[in-house]
């Protein structure tokens, strides 16, 4: 078990407060929009554990900083080019992120203040998805930009869009913005950007009048398919980005 005290502070990419139960994590690079990165891909890989782990928490909400929500967007400039050894870390945190993220047995909420341009499946496996009237969905960092988009993007996006308008979106690093979004069924409410956070806090303190097993089991019994998935595909759509990766490098060489 964990409590707040142990991890609150511990993050160098996620702020968190807690109120009656529920708590806020705020992801932020040094205080302005999270930037994606080495950083945020270890800590992500360990804070849903340490979330999970403390029974006090009994709703979660997920935010980001300023007027966007995760970025910047990728380039292939950028992409990571590295052999399987140097991948291997890559690919036991890319595991663990979503696979500790839907261990949390408790409701989740994401309120995406702003454009997703990386790794937006995160907010997408939410239980109730809140989005501000200017966020946009993007693979940016994936196909786009050289590399196969084999950590989770493979399975979320086909899940939640359907296959065919799935792998389109992966294929041609669509952007879809929030009222698309919502008509395509990755969000649930598009609002104001003052209305966000607002809202998301209106929904979990109303969630929050359930008991503690009825909010527990209610979000095990709805993630059971979707963690399905990821268990029997995650990994394997991993290896073959390291090996994409790895493909790169050597013919940059």
């Amino acid at each position: 078990m964990a409590s707040f005290d142990q991890y609150s502070d511990k993050y160098q990419s996620i702020k968190m407060e807690r109120r009656n139960g529920i708590l806020q994590m705020t992801f932020h690079t040094d205080n302005g929009p999270l930037h994606w990165g080495g950083v945020p891909h270890t800590e992500f890989s360990q804070v849903f554990v340490d979330v999970g782990s403390d029974p006090e928490n009994r709703i979660i909400i997920m935010t980001g900083t300023g007027e966007i929500f995760t970025g910047p967007p990728g380039t292939a400039a950028g992409t990571p080019k590295r052999s399987p050894r140097e991948w291997d870390q890559t690919y036991w945190e890319g595991k663990r992120i979503l696979t500790s993220l839907l261990d949390i047995e408790v409701p989740m909420i994401s309120a995406i203040n702003g454009p997703a341009l990386r790794h937006s499946e995160i907010p997408l496996l939410c239980d109730i998805v809140l989005a501000s009237d200017d966020a946009a969905f993007q693979d940016s960092g994936h196909f786009m930009s050289g590399l196969v988009p084999g950590d989770g993007m493979h399975i979320v996006y086909p899940l939640l869009l359907g296959l065919n308008r799935g792998r389109y979106f992966l294929l041609t690093g669509q952007r879809i913005e929030a009222e698309e979004a919502k008509t395509l069924g990755l969000v649930n409410e598009v609002l104001r950007p003052a209305e966000l956070l607002p809202r998301a806090w209106e929904l979990a303190e109303q969630m929050a009048k359930q008991s503690d097993l009825v909010l527990r089991y209610s979000r095990v019994a709805l993630t059971l398919v979707v963690k399905r998935q990821i268990h029997d595909l995650l990994g394997y759509g991993l290896a073959l980005e390291g090996l994409g990766s790895a493909d790169t490098m050597l013919n940059r060489g």
